[in-house]
């Protein structure tokens, strides 16, 4: 087993690097999750001690996860997640995106199987992702990302939307091994104090970057 990427912890936070290929939390048939590593590490500090979801990243996803110490910090966070927070991810998408900034605004809904469809009739839930191009390597372009919803898929969905897929999102269109999406940078406020928690690129993204 893989030893955590701890990026940042305090009596309130534990903030963790997730790697690709690992669940956030157990799906009913997963009992190795980041949340199950994330609680043996805490209770191996003290056995009285307790850790609380307060956001998740998708199994393929990398990047900054957020957990809480303590209940009152978990609603605190979860209550006002898309008010106190700004997120932002890399993206390697496939082929070349012209246009060098924008912002996507879809409206997305989600069928009896799980997947994410953008509404033409602008039923279902508004997801609004900005992004910028960073460059562009072997007919890819690798972009920033800050969404400002927090909507399921919405990256994924939205740019798959455009013609452009994640690089590795086989779910939306892409026929990559890895998902290329990575949530490099995590800011909030808790307790009238701002936090940034940055998570290192993973290696194979450096052949692009």
């Amino acid at each position: 087993m893989k030893k955590m990427d701890i990026i940042y912890e305090d009596k309130y936070l534990l903030v963790i690097n997730k790697p690709t290929k690992l669940l956030t939390i157990n799906d009913g048939k997963t009992d190795h999750t980041l949340y199950s590593m994330a609680y043996d590490y805490v209770k191996k500090q003290h056995k009285s001690n307790k850790i609380f979801i307060v956001h998740r990243l998708d199994k393929d996803t990398s990047g900054v996860v957020v957990f809480a110490k303590d209940e009152k910090t978990k609603l605190n966070l979860q209550n006002n997640w898309n008010n106190i927070t700004k997120r932002e991810y890399i993206a390697v998408l496939d082929g070349i995106l012209e246009s060098k900034s924008g912002v996507l605004k879809d409206y997305l809904f989600e069928d009896k199987n799980h997947f994410v469809h953008v509404s033409n009739s602008k039923q279902g839930d508004l997801a609004i992702t900005e992004y910028k191009v960073l460059k562009y390597a072997y007919n890819k372009t690798i972009v920033n990302i800050n969404i400002k919803t927090g909507k399921k898929n919405q990256i994924r969905v939205s740019f798959a939307n455009k013609g452009y897929p994640v690089l590795g999102d086989k779910k939306y269109g892409s026929k990559n091994i890895r998902l290329y999406l990575h949530a490099n940078k995590l800011s909030l406020i808790l307790n009238n104090k701002e936090y940034t928690f940055v998570a290192k690129l993973p290696l194979d993204f450096k052949k692009y970057i």
